[in-house]
């Protein structure tokens, strides 16, 4: 049990920010100064893991503590179950009040669709359109109001405007508030022009493995890369001005801050974009948990593994809130506060080929895990990926073919993984046919709505739900 067991909880949520893009990082040339100071005050985990490098599969895992095949969302644009016990509900039954401000992405009925009060995990406070990366012209909902909003220029900075709102209204009531931040996802250059003026994609040194695979395509590179980073800048000057709010309000050295993403950004890193892979650039998020002042706790600094699917239940223990059956992360709050984080792998995972990992761009289901040391994955055709991140920090070489009884090794602990997770690790099909969401040919679900399953064959024994999937709404 903590000093106080109603803190209050900001959790900072980017989209496609990827671990190594911050200057408390080493990145030599992305400025978020904000961010650095946070991180000097915090708990900072430099090896975090998106167990499930897409967005929607990663969120629904933040939002239960569980894993795709538990919770169905292993696909983008599908709905999260409501009958899950989700983020919000220690939360509310404790006491506090529960906020979701920017984007959604769990409800799986049209990315501008209204999200009516019995599809938003039972959080109180809820401004957000399911997704939209128009930044500059980005359209929301408020509440129970089915009216379309736009809001005003940035959509970070507006939101960011509403999250100071939402702190400065709930005086001494505890309060556990989600900002869903859009950036630095691309589109990459709509960012505000100021913080594209920071950065000459003349100068910028890009990392090992893009320059292995530019092949003399290097301008567009170089300007895509200057516009995450501006992107980066814009969020780290929003956060800079939400962490204020939060000093200056009441109980504001009794708030716990997280800072993390749901998954990275390859960025052109061995030739590709985006996410999905089983590459650091895609793996790797930034993690910050900064303790209350009043705890009185050091900073400190961790190399061990940590996954984001240790995050609520880990949340939970700080807040003193119950764990929930259907918790698969760990609660490592203990051991954090103790600073004897276990050594162990994180389990990786890629359930399917859709957006933009389809079969045809190369997309395959794989599983995996991430060591401190280590990275090591496969297919459904056996051993694919093994990288020793300590001699190649840029994984510019697989040692597959090369160290059988490391993968032995590896492969007997990455067995061991999907035993204690009841993993089957099937063909994506599988897993579509069992939950029942429709596909377009390339592999994708079209934006819903969509009647599938909705409910894990493993059922729900926290909420009393069967193990025999029914219809749901």
């Amino acid at each position: 049990m903590v000093e106080d067991s109603k803190p209050n909880v900001v959790i900072i949520l980017c989209d496609e920010w990827r671990a190594q893009a911050l200057g408390y990082a080493g990145d030599p040339n992305v400025k978020t100064p904000h961010l650095d100071q946070l991180a000097r005050e915090s708990w900072r985990f430099d090896c975090a893991v998106s167990n499930i490098p897409v967005c929607c599969p990663m969120r629904a895992t933040l939002m239960t503590g569980m894993l795709p095949d538990r919770h169905g969302v292993f696909t983008n644009d599908v709905h999260l179950d409501q009958r899950f016990v989700s983020m919000a509900d220690g939360f509310n039954a404790a006491g506090y009040t529960t906020g979701w401000i920017g984007k959604w992405h769990l409800d799986g009925y049209g990315r501008k669709t209204y999200i009516p009060p019995e599809r938003r995990q039972r959080f109180h406070y809820f401004e957000a359109c399911e997704c939209c990366h128009h930044y500059n012209k980005s359209t929301y909902y408020k509440n129970d109001d089915p009216t379309m909003r736009i809001y005003e220029g940035y959509d970070a900075f507006a939101q960011t405007d509403s999250a100071v709102n939402f702190i400065s209204e709930q005086g001494e009531n505890p309060y556990a508030l989600v900002v869903s931040y859009g950036p630095p996802h691309f589109p990459l250059h709509s960012a505000p022009q100021s913080y594209q003026d920071m950065y000459d994609p003349n100068t910028l040194n890009l990392r090992a493995n893009v320059e292995e695979s530019v092949q003399g395509d290097e301008k567009s590179v170089r300007e895509d890369v200057a516009g995450y980073y501006a992107h980066c800048s814009a969020l780290d000057d929003a956060i800079a001005r939400l962490i204020d709010a939060i000093h200056t309000s009441d109980r504001g050295d009794n708030t716990l801050i997280v800072f993390t993403s749901d998954h990275g950004d390859m960025l052109y890193s061995h030739g590709n974009i985006h996410k999905q892979k089983p590459y650091d650039e895609s793996i790797l998020v930034p993690l910050l948990i900064k303790p209350p002042s009043s705890w009185n706790c050091p900073a400190q600094q961790f190399q061990q593994p940590v996954g984001l699917i240790d995050l609520l239940p880990t949340l939970n223990g700080f807040c003193g809130l119950p764990q929930a059956q259907q918790f698969q992360g760990r609660d490592l709050s203990s051991a954090i506060r103790n600073h004897n984080l276990p050594e162990d792998e994180q389990f990786i995972a890629g359930y399917g080929c859709f957006g933009e990992y389809t079969r045809s761009q190369g997309g395959r289901e794989w599983r995996g895990l991430c060591h401190q040391r280590y990275t090591y994955v496969q297919d459904l055709n056996g051993p694919w990926l093994l990288f020793d991140n300590h001699e190649d920090p840029y994984q510019l070489s697989n040692l597959v073919d090369s160290h059988p009884e490391l993968i032995e090794h590896l492969s007997q602990k990455l067995t061991s993984k999907l035993a204690l997770y009841a993993d089957e690790f099937l063909p994506e099909k599988a897993y579509l046919d069992r939950w029942g969401w429709p596909t377009k040919d390339d592999g994708t679900v079209p934006y819903g709505p969509h009647k599938g399953v909705g409910m894990s064959p493993h059922g729900n024994p926290t909420l009393g739900i069967p193990a025999t999937p029914s219809r749901s709404d």
